[in-house]
């Protein structure tokens, strides 16, 4: 019988428990550093970029996924017959949902369906999940396509970031605005807003505390949110900040599932570390 397959970028930060738990294939985006690439989360640790990334004063460079590597993933899926969706970070961030259907097309794989997510890391991951529970539901590749897509723009992504210094390195601000920023201990909540990252509001003080007023600023939309699950995302975090960030969203009592999850090389890269954000989708 004909399955629908899932394949996703590994900036979908889900863990080893839910890759295997929705049976998800990944195929990793490449990390640069030196002019050589590494499999983001095969061959580098977040750990391993941030110490290079302080040598070196500089960001590391991020690259699509390798044509190899998608046709990997795509070939025993298309050989037994199944349908595959591929789900990509936002093509406002990288040319990996291009590469993933122009693998598909030059091996003539017309059941090979490319989501572009609009989004990173478990921003895609909601997205990713859901589309897994409605394959085991039978639902059909075009059926789980039409679906994931009407409730892409209902995903809510938004992190708070500890050290401007990694996104000054990136570019993403000045480093007068970096220097100016950590002197004064602010720290820009992001936002994914139509498929680009963006600075909102800044939280000041010690990062637990900027957590906690960013939890509670978010407490309303999470009120609403849809109840299945709310994902925790960190590049990190200390025990504590994160204990403390899921026991404020369990008092709500609103979701099914608080999942945790450590972000990968990629966030991580541009982000830096002690990075924490909270990721739902709204009710339809």
């Amino acid at each position: 019988m004909k399955k629908v397959r899932i394949i996703a970028d590994s900036t979908c930060d889900l863990s080893k428990e839910l890759i295997n738990k929705y049976d998800i294939t990944i195929v990793p985006l490449c990390i640069v550093l030196d002019d050589k690439s590494y499999f983001d989360g095969e061959e580098i640790t977040p750990e391993e970029i941030y110490k290079w990334s302080d040598e070196h004063k500089a960001t590391p460079k991020t690259a699509a996924i390798p044509f190899d590597r998608v046709l990997s993933a795509y070939k025993p899926f298309a050989e037994a017959g199944d349908d595959v969706i591929f789900f990509g970070i936002s093509s406002e961030m990288s040319t990996t949902c291009n590469v993933a259907r122009i693998v598909a097309e030059d091996e003539g794989y017309d059941r090979v369906f490319v989501i572009d997510s609009r989004n990173l890391s478990t921003g895609i991951g909601l997205q990713v999940i859901r589309a897994a529970e409605l394959a085991a539901e039978g639902k059909s590749a075009e059926e789980i396509v039409a679906e994931i897509e009407g409730a892409r723009g209902l995903v809510r992504a938004s992190f708070v970031v500890d050290t401007l210094t990694f996104l000054a390195r990136g570019g993403r601000c000045s480093s007068v605005a970096a220097l100016m920023g950590n002197t004064l201990k602010l720290h820009p909540q992001i936002v994914v807003k139509d498929g680009k990252m963006g600075a909102t509001k800044k939280y000041r003080g010690k990062m637990k505390m900027a957590l906690s007023d960013y939890v509670n600023d978010l407490t309303p939309a999470l009120r609403e949110a849809d109840p299945k699950r709310v994902f925790i995302t960190h590049s990190g975090c200390e025990q504590e900040i994160i204990d403390m960030v899921k026991e404020k969203i369990e008092t709500l009592g609103v979701f099914e599932e608080i999942l945790i999850t450590q972000a990968g090389g990629v966030i991580s890269s541009h982000c830096g570390p002690n990075v924490l954000g909270v990721l739902f989708y709204e009710k339809a």
